[in-house]
């Protein structure tokens, strides 16, 4: 390899090792422990050292997350001096139980039951803290329960019956970039009796709106977390607060970074057999990629309103994602030809891609954002999922076969285009897929990213299964059990 790609592959490496020392920061010193109950798996996380019992939070994420979604709260409290609780809600996770709105209330009387049984715990102390569907649980938990929490925060808040006098100490939050959720806050606000500070009596009100942040990207926002700590010292005449600034998911982006410099800088390594060629022209390709579009709205949004699509395979909504990658791919990989079959060589080409995107996506993950690591519920499910998206990025690998940067760009933002147009038209025949829309801002980040780490094998069967597997995979462990 030439110097420049040695380079590339150090400056990879040594970010990588990097990220990893800084993703793992933040647990050194704390109380770290795995526990569930009912089946429901759990994470405590408490400081170091405590010398009397102090308040507790039990922590719920929303539809489709996980409790490594809502990490960035939990280390901020304990970095205060407040154990916290994070867990699974049924279907997501770890969690094998099938999601039931109506088992919302009853995980999250388990998780507060296993808060309580942990020794730093003040029992009679209690918060609570939920993001978009966990704040709908949390609200109505602190309504049914008055006397057991002393405050309750919502995150992206839902709908909940609030009044005057319950729950106790409500605090609202939203992002400014998700106008919807500021809605519902501020009718949540006024119904509550409006803005109060009577932390005594229970009736403090607020609401919080952070600025440039987002359904997903609030959760990531140090100054969300900073909020929530302020609420609940004020709350509990512990006012504390904490220089730890979660900077997580700052670092995985730094991971990933090493990754693509790292695989680039292999790239003349990993390129054998097939010359860098594609038969048709751009023109062709592009119509593929458009008619493919068209149809698999039009099926999947017309299927959505007449069978139960939204719960295909037994996973919410993402079987759903499935079906249009399947439909559109199969169209526009017609307008590849000729398709190769693939070599011996192509097919372990495509393995290695594979691992190197569960690497460079997966692993970290786990201690950042995702249940990465799938539950024997979900297992199964991903093999079908990764073939049924086979066509579609064996259609993408060959219509970026041999492009160059700015190339691969295009193609990149092209799908993602195709892709987040159609499911947006097929979100209005058929809103039971709504939830698709939260995902939206995600879903360029990773054909983007597939792109780049394409280049360095630039072969269109490797391509393909590396990426079909990869994002069955993600599929397979982000949506929830039906």
């Amino acid at each position: 390899m030439s110097a420049k790609r040695w380079a590339l592959l150090a400056i990879g490496v040594i970010l990588i090792i990097v990220s990893w020392f800084m993703v793992s920061a933040p647990r050194r010193g704390l109380t770290v422990r795995d526990v569930s109950a009912g089946g429901i798996p759990m994470l405590y996380v408490a400081p170091g050292s405590v010398s009397a019992p102090a308040p507790g939070v039990v922590i719920a994420h929303g539809f489709a997350g996980s409790k490594q979604l809502m990490l960035g709260y939990a280390y901020t409290f304990a970095r205060a001096g407040y154990p916290a609780l994070l867990f699974d809600f049924d279907g997501h996770g770890a969690n094998p139980a099938a999601l039931n709105r109506g088992g919302l209330s009853a995980n999250i009387a388990a998780a507060t039951a296993q808060l309580i049984a942990q020794p730093e715990v003040d029992a009679s102390r209690l918060a609570l803290l939920g993001h978009s569907m966990g704040s709908g649980a949390v609200m109505t938990a602190g309504i049914n329960e008055l006397g057991r929490y002393g405050a309750v925060v919502g995150i992206s808040p839902t709908s909940a019956d609030v009044r005057p006098d319950a729950p106790a100490n409500l605090l609202l939050m939203a992002g400014s970039l998700e106008p919807r959720f500021v809605a519902n806050a501020e009718q949540l606000l006024a119904q509550a009796g409006g803005p109060n500070e009577d932390f005594a009596s229970g009736r403090a009100r607020y609401l919080r709106i952070v600025r440039n942040a987002e359904h997903i990207t609030i959760l990531f926002r140090p100054q969300s977390h900073h909020i929530a700590l302020d609420w609940i010292g004020r709350t509990f005449g512990t006012a504390t607060d904490t220089p730890y600034i979660d900077r997580r998911v700052v670092w995985y982006g730094v991971h990933l970074l090493g990754w693509l410099l790292a695989a680039l800088g292999l790239a003349p390594a990993l390129r054998t057999g097939l010359p860098s060629l594609n038969a048709n022209s751009t023109g062709r390709r592009v119509a593929g990629l458009l008619l493919g579009g068209v149809a698999a709205t039009v099926v999947v949004g017309l299927l959505a309103r007449f069978t139960a699509l939204a719960g295909v395979l037994g996973i919410q909504v993402g079987g759903a994602v499935a079906l249009w990658l399947l439909v559109a791919g199969l169209i526009w990989l017609a307008f590849n030809r000729p398709i190769h079959r693939p070599a011996p060589g192509g097919i372990l080409l495509g393995i290695l891609f594979l691992v190197v995107l569960v690497l460079a996506f997966g692993v970290m993950a786990q201690s950042v954002w995702v249940q990465w690591w799938p539950i024997p519920a979900r297992l199964w499910r991903w093999p079908i999922l990764s073939l049924a998206v086979l066509p579609w990025f064996l259609a993408a690998g060959y219509s970026q076969w041999g492009a160059g940067g700015w190339g691969r760009l295009g193609w990149a933002l092209g799908q993602s285009a195709v892709f987040l147009g159609g499911l947006f038209v097929a979100l209005m025949l058929a809103p039971s897929l709504g939830f698709l829309v939260l995902l939206m801002p995600i879903l360029p980040l990773i054909f983007l990213t597939l792109a780049v780490v394409a280049a360095a094998f630039d072969r269109p069967w490797p391509y393909a299964i590396g990426a079909a597997f990869f994002f069955g995979w993600l599929i397979s462990v982000v949506f929830p059990l039906a």
